[in-house]
């Protein structure tokens, strides 16, 4: 028997794999995305945080077990030391300014990954909130297991893939799927608009890295 989540993975193509095989993803593996690139993208991201740990919160408040609220908390930590910590680091790599991180423009992508995540942490139902952790991490982990070493030298590379392949995640994101397969076919139709909806996001916003100004 299909697995929820494989069918909604399945309902989502082709942007889950274009995702996934992105010009983006691969240059980063092969460590050759350009500066300019990898800030804009750096700087777009680390803007999901907030939203991120409002939909995380969403999830913890809405789980109808206790045991999935702690395997939740336990990320809402990793991303706020490690990741976190991450970007920070990159941005001074990078020369990337206070200034550019507070007045780059959002992306069209950007406002919409954003209002994604508040609009399923505002739902009020764990299988929305579910829905779209499911896809802003699986896709990240999807590719994140394409990866070969040997690793590019750069810890902007290489930090980026093993933040998105190591064991813990792994097993993260399996729970999300769990957790999917568990309580979304009592809301089948929710969680595919959520999903697919967020697929085409993840897909637009690893498009949107190459937006350069001219």
């Amino acid at each position: 028997m299909t697995r929820f989540s494989e069918e909604l993975k399945r309902a989502s193509e082709p942007d889950w794999s274009q995702a996934v095989g992105h010009r983006f993803v691969n240059e980063l593996l092969a460590g050759q995305v350009s500066d300019a690139v990898m800030a804009r993208y750096l700087v777009q991201d680390h803007r999901f945080i907030d939203n991120f740990l409002i939909l995380l919160g969403a999830a913890i408040s809405h789980a109808d077990k206790f045991e999935s609220r702690i395997v939740l908390g336990r990320f809402v930590g990793m991303i706020s030391n490690d990741e976190n910590d991450y970007f920070l680091r990159s941005f001074e790599k990078l020369g990337v300014t206070e200034h550019e991180r507070q007045h780059q423009p959002d992306g069209e992508p950007t406002r919409g990954l954003n209002g994604i995540m508040l609009e399923a942490a505002r739902a009020g139902s764990y299988a929305a909130a579910i829905s779209v952790l499911a896809v802003v991490e699986g896709v990240y982990l999807d590719w994140g297991l394409t990866a070969r070493q040997p690793y590019p030298q750069s810890f902007l590379y290489t930090e980026w893939i093993t933040l998105h392949n190591n064991e813990y995640f792994i097993s993260f994101v399996e729970f999300l799927r769990r957790e999917l397969d568990r309580v979304g076919p009592g809301s089948a139709a929710l969680c595919r608009d959520y999903f697919t909806r967020s697929v085409k996001l993840e897909k637009a916003f690893f498009d949107d890295a190459y937006n350069l100004p001219a």
